[in-house]
């Protein structure tokens, strides 16, 4: 850090004029605290007085054809995809007096709930496919009536009553399964985790600032600005839920970024604020030039992390769009708290910024060195030898990516959950005891044919379910002119069989074959997508989990590459501003893709392949896939503005390129690689999550900046920018180019 005013610098001491305003600054400095104070207070009000749960995660686009066959179903059938699935353990046989009586009494408790719409169970018909082939358990399936949240609340309502011990002599032992076990299982877990993460990442983080800032005062502030940060942005999401559905996911994510960005923008203010007064100007001058620098960086940054999340609002997923609108309030919330509260905090504690070294026995005297030589050492050996380290870093980062082209997507439901969790058992349970009954298998549905009275219509609709039943994957399908295996019709009992007719429709049930049951996977995705290529006799729905699956997946293959170009092109756009350079933007572009490849790659390696020794390969739930591009690539941005706005500072006061990129570094190299570690440490502790989803983004997260922080900015920058040479600071001019140049540099100042 340098102890001396260099030629050009702005932070001088400033005339007495100035310096006798101090006080008045410092006043309105406790005016804006008492301020932040009471809106604090009003947040913490806020998220003690609202009582609303937060909103279901639904990932599924609102107009799918999953959805309307499930409403077709439900209308025309009472039929459709199960909310609740009740597993119902008896001492001996389920068939055993008490536990029949038992059985009915829990059916018709639950069928004389108004909320629901349909109960079907193995009292009193005894169906065999009901019950498991010991005779100990038995499958109670539940559906209820209305939107998401109400959907929810009479299951968790529903589970509440019912699961333990349960009817006459509590002869049963009830556990739940089924969809909305595993959403109301994974909201508890994220709230636990984001707790745990909270708990864990606020006493790490402090003690890596203390270590880096040598001073408890400059290490507390970051940490008071991140939690005031975190409440008031709370207290937002609650109030935005009333209008926009934020899921609890989306809260557990978006609160450990914005406390990890918080972090991040209050470390950059406060380290240029002890580098100006280090340099010898006063409090108040040094708080004006650390607004007009790094203040001016944090408003960038935070506008291409925002530009990046807000690409999501393209893809119609609900979870997506509530990250994009709750990752806005807090990355808004993040910003405004960093550029508010930390410089009035900064002038009431004045020049007292370094007192209280905690760590000041641990230190090693610097031997004369000024810290962030080591950072200029790297700086000066990587522009040297260029060409080699640019080819080494790539190389790394390539390697890095190879094992995302294994990938395998779904959304895998239970799987997301601990080994340890009882819905997680009872989803075990179902799969290998019950099987076809119990799996959500597709279901096809044809809304404009009758074939209660038409021969042609039966006859189409015996030609199109053996067309069906030959499909790869399928095992049998069922409909109202029988059941069909590999193409051979066999008869169904008449009661079965007119089942599967409506005063007008017909729905055709499909049992997929054991390695296309666990519809939530490539496998049970990829048996809808064979099925609707059949050519149907009229239009053809198809549903169930599966269905839904395959929706999302090709709404997110539809809009990921709009989401790319978005993130990009506003990316450029911002950078353009800011740094009045086209070449510096595209390859900021170009190097974050390839760290985000290489950041997928891992996470692939340790979550799909288990490559990881203690980590149960599972697979990548798709739906993260742009949530992980759009913060990772807003985040890597957030570091490229901090490391370019000092290479910046020294290039336009007229240093070549080579000392301007060692300079930059050697201002920046300490503060970006402390920040990625606070950043990496509040994101990592979402891992000790038992939910797989939480430790996707906070492992994927942290692994992104750490790449980021050491193979792009520490290697890769300085050495692109050496060999670019004079092309970095290229800006294309045209006719009227002197007052366009004018509006840039007004933009860029």
């Amino acid at each position: 850090m340098e102890t001396a005013p260099r030629r050009g610098h702005t932070t001088l001491r400033q005339p007495d004029g100035r310096t006798a305003a101090a006080p008045l600054a410092r006043r309105r400095a406790v005016g804006v605290l008492v301020f932040a104070c009471l809106a604090a207070c009003c947040a913490i009000g806020v998220l003690l007085g609202v009582g609303s749960r937060p909103s279901p995660e639904s990932w599924t686009p609102p107009a799918a054809e999953s959805l309307r066959a499930d409403e077709f179903l439900a209308s025309r059938f009472m039929a459709g995809e199960p909310h609740l699935a009740l597993v119902a353990t008896a001492a001996g046989s389920v068939d055993d007096p008490r536990a029949v009586r038992a059985g009915r009494v829990l059916l018709e408790r639950i069928a004389s709930d108004p909320r629901t719409e349909w109960v079907r169970g193995y009292w009193p018909l005894r169906l065999s496919e009901f019950r498991t082939g010991d005779g100990r358990r038995a499958l109670v399936l539940v559906r209820f009536r209305g939107d998401e949240r109400a959907v929810r609340a009479a299951a968790d309502d529903v589970m509440d009553r019912y699961t333990g011990r349960s009817g006459p002599g509590a002869a049963l032992l009830v556990s739940a399964g089924g969809e909305d076990a595993v959403l109301s299982e994974s909201e508890r877990l994220s709230e636990r985790g984001l707790r745990l993460a909270e708990f864990v990442a606020a006493p790490l983080v402090l003690l890596i600032l203390l270590w880096v800032f040598a001073g408890a005062l400059a290490a507390l502030l970051p940490v008071a600005v991140g939690a005031f940060a975190v409440v008031v942005a709370g207290a937002c999401l609650r109030l935005l839920d009333g209008v926009i559905p934020v899921s609890a996911f989306s809260v557990s994510v978006t609160t450990a970024l914005g406390f990890g960005l918080a972090v991040d923008y209050s470390l950059l203010l406060v380290s240029r604020y002890r580098e100006d007064v280090a340099a010898g100007s006063t409090p108040d001058a040094a708080v004006r030039v650390t607004l007009r620098t790094a203040g001016r960086a944090v408003a960038f940054s935070a506008a291409t992390v925002v530009a990046a999340l807000c690409t999501l609002l393209v893809v119609p997923l609900p979870l997506l769009r509530s990250l994009a609108f709750g990752g806005t309030a807090i990355v808004v919330t993040s910003a405004v708290g960093a550029l508010v509260v930390v410089p009035a905090l900064l002038l009431v504690i004045g020049a007292r910024i370094d007192c209280w070294d905690v760590f000041a026995r641990l230190r090693r005297p610097h031997g004369g060195r000024r810290e962030g030589d080591s950072w200029a050492r790297l700086a000066h050996w990587v522009v040297q030898r260029p060409a080699a380290v640019a080819l080494a870093g790539f190389a790394v980062l390539v390697l890095l990516a190879l094992p995302a082209l294994q990938v395998r997507f779904g959304v895998y439901a239970d799987a997301t959950l601990p080994a340890s969790s009882p819905v997680a058992a009872t989803a075990r349970t179902l799969r290998t005891e019950f099987g076809a009954a119990s799996s959500g298998a597709p279901c096809v549905v044809l809304p404009a044919l009758n074939a209660a009275g038409d021969p042609r219509a039966r006859a189409a609709l015996d030609a199109y379910a053996r067309r069906l039943s030959r499909v790869a994957g399928a095992a049998r399908v069922d409909t109202v002119t029988g059941s069909y295996r590999d193409g051979k019709r066999s008869a169904l009992p008449a009661a079965r069989a007119a089942s599967f007719a409506a005063a007008s429709g017909v729905r055709l049930a499909v049992t997929a074959q054991p390695y296309a049951r666990a519809p939530l996977t490539p496998e049970g995705s990829r048996l809808v997508e064979r099925l609707r290529r059949i050519q149907a006799p009229v239009p053809a729905l198809v549903g169930g989990p599966g269905a839904r699956l395959a929706d999302t997946e090709k709404v997110m293959t539809d809009r990921l590459p709009l989401v790319a170009l978005l993130a990009c092109g506003g990316t450029c756009l911002l950078l353009l501003l800011y740094t009045r350079s086209l070449l510096v933007p595209v390859k900021a572009v170009l190097l974050n893709m390839l760290s985000l490849a290489a950041t997928f790659g891992v996470l692939v390696a340790v979550f799909q392949e288990g490559w990881l020794p203690g980590v149960s390969p599972a697979g990548i739930t798709d739906v993260l896939v742009p949530l992980m591009f759009a913060v990772a690539f807003g985040l890597s941005m957030d570091y490229e503005v901090f490391l370019l706005s000092r290479i910046l500072e020294e290039h336009r006061r007229g240093s070549p390129t080579p000392h301007a990129v060692a300079t930059g570094l050697q201002q920046t190299g300490r503060l970006f690689t402390s920040a990625a570690l606070v950043f990496a440490v509040s994101m990592s502790s979402l891992a000790l999550s038992g939910l797989l989803h939480l430790r996707v983004v906070g492992v994927g997260l942290a692994v992104a900046v750490v790449v980021d922080c050491t193979l792009v900015r520490a290697l890769l920058v300085p050495a692109v920018m050496q060999l670019a040479g004079r092309a970095n600071w290229w800006l294309p001019t045209w006719r009227g180019g002197s007052q366009r140049g004018a509006v840039a540099k007004t933009w860029s100042q």
